[in-house]
């Protein structure tokens, strides 16, 4: 697990995404940062806006099978993407991917107000089935949690069933916590495979150790 920050700051998982294979960040991002990422996850990166934006980490979400991003990506970003994994655009007002969307290669949780066809799509990409749910009463549960085949994180506020749910769903153990000196979002806090993580440079280290053992990073 290595600690850093994208920019000077430690909302890391704002800017850029990863699975078991590949990154993908924004252009601005620091070489150093890069090389971070790539040593801890081992993976590959891909640079790249996603509609015109920089913020990639909250409008992708992917697994081993393929990324789900904003449909309002243009068709520079698609194909650059796609590169690397087979592509699902989300269309709608709930078009961040990255924060609706929380997915490793077992199943996927996603925002309750997606309809079935936007879910079809998105079972259909990413390999998995999809079920629609809320942690701690919120509705973008990519924000909410960080997932990876080994186990996963959410929440401090969620209940016992939200709980069960995503551990259903996903395949792994589940186990609340907070990131970067308390914060209860953790999707922004931290990028991780089954590799290893990295974590926004504010974490501290008792949340360092709950992070470490809910995703089995020993």
């Amino acid at each position: 697990m290595v600690l850093s920050r994208f920019g000077g700051n430690p909302n890391i998982g704002v800017f850029s995404a990863a699975c078991e294979t590949v990154s993908f960040m924004s252009p601005d991002a620091d070489p150093d940062y890069v090389r971070t990422v790539e040593t801890a996850l081992g993976v590959e990166t891909c640079l790249t806006s996603v509609a015109g934006s920089f913020v990639v980490g909250s409008l992708v979400a992917m697994n081993s099978n393929g990324a789900v991003i904003s449909g309002l990506a243009d068709g520079i970003e698609v194909r650059t993407i796609s590169k690397h994994l087979p592509v699902f655009l989300l269309r709608g007002v709930n078009n961040a991917a990255g924060n609706n969307i929380l997915a490793n290669d077992n199943g996927a949780a996603v925002n309750p107000d997606l309809d079935d066809t936007t879910i079809k799509g998105i079972e259909r990409t990413l390999g998995v089935k999809c079920v629609r749910a809320s942690v701690a009463g919120i509705k973008t549960v990519g924000a909410a949690c960080r997932a990876t085949n080994k186990g996963a994180v959410c929440h401090q506020d969620a209940t016992d069933a939200e709980v069960a749910v995503i551990a259903d769903i996903l395949g792994v153990d589940v186990k609340r916590t907070t990131l970067n000196h308390g914060s209860k979002l953790l999707g922004p806090c931290l990028l991780a495979n089954s590799k290893g993580a990295v974590v926004g440079d504010e974490t501290t280290p008792i949340e360092m150790g709950r992070l470490e053992d809910a995703l089995n990073l020993f």
